[in-house]
């Protein structure tokens, strides 16, 4: 329970709505084990797979060829990456993976950015 509390920040900021956590425990916990893993430090010999992967991935309607030579390489639909960032931007979780994809993936930046519609996110 102690550990538990690290995670959570330790009652700190905003904790998620009962309604939120409630409705998509899976997926809550999911995106926490994500942040986790994502900023694990790098070992000397070898960087961070997780990070890697949250560095590099790109979207599945770019026209561009995709790169087989970052083993930790993959696709997702941008669209509806934004469109369920945008829908639980109420959870501090979904804030700090639109921060670290933000500062960390250009690919997402770019998207973000060329976006008409992003009063939504914001």
């Amino acid at each position: 329970a102690g550990l538990w509390t690290v995670f959570t920040l330790g009652g700190v900021g905003s904790k998620p709505s009962p309604q939120l956590e409630h409705c998509s425990p899976l997926a809550n916990q999911s995106l926490l084990l994500l942040l986790v893993l994502a900023n694990l430090t790098d070992a000397p010999d070898t960087p961070n797979p997780y990070r890697q992967a949250i560095m590099s991935f790109k979207n599945t309607q770019d026209s561009t060829a995709f790169s087989s030579s970052n083993p930790h390489a993959f696709q997702i639909n941008f669209n509806s990456l934004y469109t369920a960032l945008c829908e639980q931007q109420k959870s501090d979780q979904a804030t700090l993976l639109l921060y670290m994809l933000l500062h960390q993936n250009g690919n997402v930046r770019t998207y973000v950015l060329a976006r008409t519609d992003i009063e939504n996110l914001v």
